[in-house]
């Protein structure tokens, strides 16, 4: 009978919650490489005297080399399988993390931050990719929406972390130390990983049946979906649709995350310690939502969209009243609810991406969504520095334009056509 039980239990963990534990990993590390510049940047622009705009220009000048290959590193993945690319690119990446802490040059952080950011911009397409390989299409919002945590866990940790670590040791310190498990990491998915389910060693045939049984599903349909070119798909509205709402979402996304510690030292007099604390609150937050988000939409396959639009909106609402709060109180609390309907939204909104998209060119077409993010987090950052400066050090202006892109990513979000309850999104190249 213990035999049994046993048996049972083993069978209950399946080797796609290894992957995604794995996927969730370094996820984790790529936001927090990139995210401790936020709270590092008050001293690092007392370190090296920089203005606002320069500080801004630090900030996007990562989402340059993140942006310029994106789309580069998803055909690579798609091409060459999400197992090389996604372990070379985080070694990469984690090396330049570490060498930033050791540069005392502006010109030479901005170059370092740039190939950091190319390091960067091969994960998203190589890891939905490893999602769309591995977990069946009933399941992929949730992956989807436990994969998109870090999105909220990544700066939260960020915040903690950095201000922890660079109040005992400086914020040199802090990159030279967080570069090191990215490297390890990477080594274990090379010779871990296999790019095709049936070559890992631990599949079963239960699990290998969902995987088929998916593909069967697929060939169904009018046409072979899975038989879609990054041509084709380059064709499609809906592509194009996905990467404007992410556009502007990520406006506000980047703006609010890159700015919030700056916003609370310097516009509410916070210290070190209670920053870090506060920053990373509504991103703690927001955990729940994102997965919350995916989770929903799994519910609501084929009308997906209504779990990003209201929450889109709402998220514009808590922002405008955020800075309009007056109390520091009132400032936290409205902070936390735009973090927990803008996250709830984007797990809703990635479910839809990679419900819509063919597995074959999973990582091209999840990164061509994700280059105009890109390029909307290297836009953000830097105008908000300028409008900041301009300003005399109001944040005011810089608000508004957030609560307006959220309006727009709802606005077009609106017009994606649903396919009714229980019909997958993916799609058709008939149509």
């Amino acid at each position: 009978m213990n035999d049994q039980l046993k048996s049972h239990s083993k069978k209950k963990w399946k080797v796609r919650y290894s992957v995604l534990a794995v996927l969730w990993l370094c996820w984790l590390f790529s936001f927090l490489d990139r995210m401790v510049i936020t709270i590092a940047l008050p001293f690092i622009g007392e370190d090296l005297s920089l203005n606002t705009t320069q500080q801004g220009l630090l900030l996007s000048i990562f989402f340059a080399g993140y942006a310029l290959f994106q789309i580069p590193g998803g055909m690579l993945a798609d091409k060459f399988g999400f197992r090389r690319v996604m372990s070379v690119a985080i070694v990469w990446w984690s090396i330049f993390t570490s060498v930033t802490g050791l540069v005392f040059s502006y010109p030479l952080l901005l170059i370092l931050r740039f190939v950091f950011g190319l390091g960067e911009a091969c994960l998203p397409g190589a890891a939905y990719k490893g999602i769309a390989t591995y977990f069946p299409s009933k399941q992929r919002g949730t992956a989807t929406g436990i994969q998109s945590t870090v999105n909220t866990l990544g700066p939260a940790l960020a915040a903690i972390a950095a201000a922890a670590i660079i109040a005992a040791f400086g914020w040199r310190m802090v990159f030279i130390i967080m570069g090191i498990p990215g490297i390890l990491i990477g080594v274990y998915i090379w010779f871990k990983f296999k790019d095709n389910p049936k070559d890992h060693p631990k599949m079963t045939e239960e699990e290998l049946a969902e995987l088929d049984e998916d593909v069967l599903e697929t060939k169904v349909s009018s046409k072979k979906k899975s038989d879609v070119s990054f041509k084709e798909l380059l064709k499609k509205p809906i592509l194009w649709q996905m990467a404007l709402i992410w556009f502007f979402f990520d406006i506000t996304f980047w703006g609010f995350t890159s700015w919030l510690p700056s916003y609370l030292i310097n516009e509410k007099g916070l210290s070190l310690m209670d920053t870090g604390l506060y920053s990373a609150l509504p991103y703690l937050v927001g955990t729940v939502g994102i997965i919350l988000g995916g989770y929903i939409s799994d519910k609501m396959t084929g009308n997906r969209k209504w779990v990003f639009v209201p929450n889109a909106i709402a998220g514009g609402l808590a922002l405008y009243f955020m800075f309009q709060a007056s109390s520091l109180t009132m400032v936290i609390l409205y902070q936390c609810l735009a973090a927990f309907f803008m996250f709830l939204a984007q797990g809703g909104f990635w479910a839809m991406v990679v419900d819509s998209l063919p597995s074959k060119i999973m990582a091209s077409g999840t990164s061509m969504v994700n280059c105009f993010g890109s390029i909307a987090g290297f836009i953000s950052p830097l105008l908000m520095g300028y409008m900041i400066q301009v300003s005399g050090g109001s944040f005011n202006s810089s608000f508004i334009m957030m609560i307006i892109a959220l309006a727009v990513a709802a606005v077009i979000a609106m017009t994606i056509r649903g396919k009714g309850k229980g019909k997958s999104d993916q799609i058709d190249v008939a149509s």
